[in-house]
């Protein structure tokens, strides 16, 4: 492209300091460097994940470096390409991934995780491997969020941390596999690994929870059980294939003993997609005692889980997952062919279309309970 090369000026929402709504500014994205790869973000989702570490900064997440741009569900074009880049040309449709996969390390290599820390500190630093930043406000560094950044019209990630997707792919809806949907689809398939005929509870019906249902429902699961505080989201829950759905602040006794008790001594397997450390053991606590699996798939960085040693004595299974459990590189490709395959769900999960300027709106109707996926069009 005739930009190739050049320091791009587009629109960008930046978010200069903890707890302060996000602006819009003109930055300068510079061109991709040794495997880097430039990209036209076309749409990008908004995640609770980036709200989290803007308002909730040093609570239960770690202090990200600020001035930040944040986001990192989304979906693009190849705007350039820097140099010893093989895999990508200008004009792939590609899904930008803060889960790396580089195909060579040991992680990598193995089937048991899809953990590749490529470039990870710096990435979670906000900056490439070099230690910088590619885009920037008056010739001052804004940090890259998970090294995505996908709340700017252009953005510049590592060859690693991408995946070329088809040419027919529609970019305003796949771009929700960039984190949400995987996560939790993924949590109940992947790291779960729901079986036929069980039963199951999901904690939180947000974006996640309902990929987790979903997922429970395509693994063939007879009884799923949506748990949510928020009664708004049931009818959503059933469209994804929950088979009822329980309010805790309906009930006099703790969530996980009405669990127990409808299911005749607990779930097979439990999901908890909503972060919180009481709800963590509530989801543990609710499953059957023996062969009981829960999947932490909520994301907290600094907050413990305080478990009674018994309740995994006698059999439980207590797991997290990142991402899914999904190789990120070669798997959300092929999310994005069942998605055109009519095997799984994304426009069910959009509730609002907004542009870049309306940024903070996204925010407030994700924190009202009132989105489930917002997707903004750059």
């Amino acid at each position: 492209m005739s930009t190739a090369g050049q320091v791009i000026k587009c629109k960008a929402a930046v978010a200069w300091e903890p707890g302060k709504p996000l602006t819009i500014q003109d930055v300068d994205v510079a061109p991709p460097k040794v495997h880097e790869v430039r990209i036209k973000i076309v749409a990008t989702g908004v995640c609770h994940t980036d709200w989290e570490y803007l308002y909730e900064s040093g609570k239960g997440m770690k202090s990200r470096p600020f001035p930040l741009v944040l986001g990192h569900e989304a979906a693009g074009i190849v705007e350039s390409v820097g140099p010893e880049v093989t895999k990508f040309s200008p004009g792939d449709k590609v899904i930008p991934l803060f889960l790396p996969q580089c195909g060579e390390c040991e992680r990598c290599r193995s089937p048991k995780t899809n953990q590749c820390r490529k470039n990870w500190a710096n990435m979670q630093l906000g900056v490439m491997a070099d230690g910088t930043s590619r885009i920037s406000y008056k010739n001052q560094q804004l940090y890259q969020f998970l090294g995505v950044s996908s709340f700017s019209q252009y953005t510049v990630v590592p060859d690693t941390s991408l995946t070329k997707i088809r040419c027919d792919a529609p970019l305003d809806k796949v771009c929700l596999l960039g984190c949400g949907v995987s996560t939790g689809y993924g949590a109940a398939v992947k790291t779960a690994k729901v079986e036929k005929d069980s039963s199951c509870a999901v904690f939180g019906l947000g974006a996640v929870g309902l990929a987790a249902v979903m997922g429970c429902q395509v693994a063939g699961a007879k009884r799923i059980i949506g748990v949510d505080i928020n009664p708004d989201k049931f009818e959503k829950a059933r469209v994804f294939g929950a088979t009822e759905c329980i309010n805790p602040r309906d009930h006099e006794k703790a969530i996980q003993e009405v669990l127990v008790e409808k299911t005749g001594g607990g779930v097979d397997y439990a999901l908890e997609c909503v972060g919180s450390p009481v709800i963590m053991n509530a989801a543990l606590e609710s499953t059957a005692e023996a062969w009981g699996t829960c999947v932490i798939a909520g994301w907290t960085e600094t907050e413990t889980m305080n478990i009674m040693v018994e309740k995994i004595l006698m059999g439980r299974t207590l797991k997290g997952t990142y991402f899914g459990g999904w190789k990120s590189v070669e798997d959300v490709p092929k999310l994005v062919d069942d998605y055109m395959n009519k095997k799984l769900k994304l426009d069910e999960f959009i509730t609002h279309n907004l542009t870049l300027d309306q940024i903070n709106v996204a925010f407030d109707l994700l924190k009202s309970g009132k989105s489930i996926r917002t997707v903004i069009s750059l």
